[in-house]
């Protein structure tokens, strides 16, 4: 899903740093599920009164969990009342301890647990219960991949988009290695009440920094650099960032490796142009760690929930890396957004590919165009191919893509397309396909009238938040049919779904 950073994610659940295509749009509820508190009712039934009973913080009782919610929670049900429990499996049946009380559900930890499910297995990562992003590494895999599709499933219940008993759900598509993944870690950096620098994630619901010295989803070679570098910072004394005091310097501290080209970058986030000791840490950093071949610091002054600021400033080796995908290089600039997951990224694109089904002679739109990496594969089959996105740079990236690769074929603009769409069409160019890849929060309410306005006769939707996909699927079934939906598991060990829907246009 092409984009530039944006959104501060304090979980490892991030989206996938899935930021949203510009600041006009937000995140939906975010990592934690608050049970249609949040949703617009579409087709449904009156809702039935929640029983008024007296729950304390702290009391215990014992709860057999019924299903698993969609950010992978369980949910048991306590005189009626829904209790959702982190860490908690389908089948279980558990001692809970309510942790808050809420008018219509309880949040609960696992006291004990006193029927064990099959499929629960031992977390390879000792802190999977305090930071976000590893909901799942307790449930083995091919469980993982059942509950992705039943995400799907779940969402398309409580929307009710046309037809949805009926849609082909097909099995969600997973990894060999569902390890070792992540093509880049975003840590923040603090240092402890004994002096010492840590790099880490927050905890759950909290400005706790967890140190994070392993990590099994990372790619190994963004770990040996963030720690090596985190070292770096303790050695030279380098001023870390204070947040409640907003003072100090270093921030955060993003690692980002090309697994096809080996390429990896370091950006160190500071809290103003400063960086004391900048000569020496670039010194070690050349002499210790020759994997690295870019250098850049970003600028984001005082206390913000943005992790990004909006300078980048150039400190060694190249200004960008490089990365190929299905057989064509895509410059990552310190900023622009490429999918977390190298391998299931040709997956998940590939699925998009065959979705679309493009004939020789067909126009295709790639809206959020991001930096390219969609609609540059689809060039070698289609007549033309024209994209748009928000972000200027994520723009110049496309079209400089286009050319480095020696596609000559694609057009990319900056506008949304909503804006752009129709002054296309005015100028004489119908778009025979259209795919979308739009943010967690789903498609642009004006974007969605554009498509069924423009009624191209082929549509394929890859979505990364099954529960806006199915709202969106409620207006888009108004005018198009789902073919299939299929679940593609981008971010194994995290409760996040990826879905390739292929929509056709009723007749």
């Amino acid at each position: 899903m092409p984009n530039y950073e944006s959104k501060n994610h304090r979980g490892y659940n991030d989206r996938n740093d899935r930021n949203d295509r510009n600041d006009r749009r937000q995140h939906g509820a975010g990592n934690h599920y608050q049970p249609n508190t949040n949703h617009r009712p579409t087709n449904r039934r009156p809702r039935q009164e929640t029983p008024q009973i007296q729950v304390e913080v702290g009391q215990r009782f014992p709860l057999t969990i019924k299903r698993m919610g969609i950010n992978g929670e369980g949910i048991g049900y306590y005189k009626r009342m829904a209790v959702f429990i982190p860490g908690a499996l389908t089948d279980e049946e558990v001692v809970a301890e309510v942790t808050s009380v809420a008018t219509r559900y309880l949040r609960a930890k696992i006291h004990r647990v006193r029927k064990t499910s099959p499929h629960r297995v031992e977390p390879r990562d000792s802190y999977a219960d305090q930071v976000g992003g590893f909901e799942l590494e307790h449930l083995d895999y091919p469980g993982q991949l059942a509950f992705k599709r039943d995400v799907v499933a779940q969402s398309l219940e409580r929307y009710k988009p046309e037809g949805y008993r009926h849609y082909d759900l097909r099995p969600t598509l997973g990894m060999d290695d569902p390890y070792g993944y992540r093509n880049k870690a975003q840590f923040q950096v603090r240092r402890n009440a004994e002096g010492k620098v840590e790099a880490g994630l927050y905890a759950e619901r909290s400005h706790d920094l967890v140190d994070l010295e392993t990590c099994s989803v990372q790619m190994p070679v963004t770990m040996t650099v963030m720690r090596a570098v985190v070292q770096m910072l303790q050695d030279l004394d380098m001023p870390i960032y204070d947040e409640e005091a907003e003072s100090g310097i270093v921030k955060t501290l993003v690692v980002r490796a090309a697994a096809h080209t080996d390429d990896v970058q370091l950006v160190v986030i500071t809290n103003s142009p400063k960086l004391p000791h900048k000569h020496d840490l670039l010194t070690r950093i050349a002499d210790e760690l020759p994997q690295v071949t870019s250098v850049m610091q970003n600028i984001n002054p005082g206390k913000t929930s943005l992790i990004w600021g909006d300078e980048t400033v150039h400190l060694a080796g190249a200004e960008a890396i490089t990365e190929k995908l299905d057989g064509l290089a895509f410059k990552l600039s310190a900023r622009a957004f490429l999918q977390l997951n190298p391998s299931q990224m040709e997956v998940l694109y590939g699925e998009a590919k065959k979705a679309l089904n493009l004939q020789p002679g067909e126009t295709v739109v790639d809206a959020y165009s991001g930096i390219g990496t969609i609609g540059l594969s689809l060039a070698d089959v289609a007549e033309e191919v024209r994209g748009m996105d928000v972000i200027p740079e994520a723009v110049a990236d496309s079209n400089e893509n286009a050319a480095a690769n020696g596609i000559t074929n694609t057009h990319y603009e900056l506008g949304t397309a909503e804006e752009l769409l129709p002054k296309w069409i005015m100028t004489g160019f119908h778009p025979d396909a259209i795919v979308v890849d739009p943010p967690r929060t789903g498609l642009d309410d004006t974007l969605i009238e554009t498509l069924l306005a423009v009624r191209p006769p082929k549509l394929v939707y890859i979505s990364c938040n099954p529960s806006t996909l199915a709202k969106d699927l409620v207006e888009l079934t108004h005018d198009y049919q789902v073919d299939y939906i299929q679940s593609v598991d981008m971010m194994p060990q995290t409760a996040r779904c990826e879905a390739v829907v292929k929509l056709s246009r009723r007749h």
